[in-house]
């Protein structure tokens, strides 16, 4: 089984100066690529001269954000596996071996992810993915090991390998390549953020798995790119959260779904407003209006994605769980 492990970069140069050398060093099971989005700051150069034996550049013409950074990139690139990294990302020692081994024992698990913890706090696990990501009935994503914003400590509580968890963080995204390449990639339309549960939906949706693996652990330092308080960042996790209902859902939810979800919002809206940060609440309006401008495109899309997957949410509502009923452990929803 061939391995690439491919690193979107664009101009983090002083990420891959500090996190190279450990991905280098761990991952000998793999070829490394890193695929740049016609960065600015020097760094290919820095890798030519540095790394130009153990690691592989791929240019890309323009920055078309993580998405089409990826689709493009990955269409040069040949593996059986492709592993998606972070520029962001402390790899361990023997970090691809558990993962290599599941892919090879479990024919239909199409992507895997590891354990992800925090690179600043080590002894918790990391926002994007921690131990497996989740969504509720009205598609807001939620983790083993992190609920919103409230992280869990890892006392191994997360340490086995889960062939159920519905989607894997695109911080450390292991995915076969023929299934990548027969949905068409990321979705393109979303930029950045969210674009790894669409993917993931699509890939139950053709019935097959998506694994977690305990035994594969890395630390990721999170929001390099786009600073949590960003109000960029705000708006694309609201709209594209909604571009993967209107694609996934089935039929039989997708509007009053929809209606729900425009009334949280607004209330979330109006908390922003509340806690003085206006910019983030014009980010979930202007995220609502590109939503119902594109949403023709995304019900287009819809007719390419809907398949085998009807019961894709583990609660009826984190929202409710967490926010009314102070539930902050994943053990803990029901």
């Amino acid at each position: 089984m061939t391995v690439a492990v491919v690193i979107l970069n664009w101009n983090g140069k002083h990420l891959l100066e500090e996190f190279l050398p450990n991905i280098v060093a761990y991952s000998k099971e793999a070829t490394i690529y890193v695929a740049d989005n016609a960065s600015t700051d020097n760094s290919v150069q820095f890798i030519t001269t540095h790394y130009k034996d153990s690691v592989n550049v791929v240019k890309n013409k323009s920055n078309g954000g993580f998405a089409k950074g990826y689709n493009t990139a990955l269409k040069k690139i040949k593996a059986d596996v492709y592993v998606l990294l972070n520029s962001d990302v402390e790899v361990t020692k023997d970090w691809l071996k558990p993962i290599i081994k599941q892919f090879k024992e479990s024919a239909n698990t199409a992507v895997i992810q590891p354990k992800l913890l925090n690179y600043k706090k080590r002894s918790h696990f990391e926002y994007a993915g921690a131990a497996g990501g989740f969504i509720d009935f009205l598609g807001y994503p939620y983790c083993r090991g992190r609920i919103f914003m409230s992280l869990e400590k890892d006392t191994q509580q997360y340490d086995d390998i889960n062939p159920s968890i519905f989607w894997a963080s695109g911080a450390c995204l292991c995915i076969r390549s023929r299934i990548y390449h027969h949905l068409g990639g990321f979705d393109e339309d979303y930029f950045a953020h969210q674009e790894e549960i669409d993917l993931c939906w699509r890939v139950h949706n053709l019935g097959y798995n998506v694994n977690y693996v305990g035994a594969s652990k890395v630390y990721h330092i999170g929001a390099a790119t786009l600073r949590e308080a960003n109000p960029t960042k705000t708006f694309l996790n609201f709209r594209n959260s909604l571009y993967s209902v209107a694609k996934n859902v089935p039929k039989r939810f997708l509007l009053p779904v929809i209606l729900i979800r425009l009334i949280l919002d607004a209330v979330a809206g109006i908390k922003f407003a509340l806690e003085l940060r206006p910019i983030h609440t014009w980010a979930i309006i202007k995220a609502h209006f590109s939503f119902y401008f594109n949403l023709k495109r995304m019900l287009k899309k819809r007719r390419e994605s809907i398949g085998k997957t009807t019961r894709y949410y583990s609660c009826k509502s984190v929202v409710w769980q967490h926010f009314v009923l102070s539930r902050n452990r994943f053990s803990d929803i029901k």
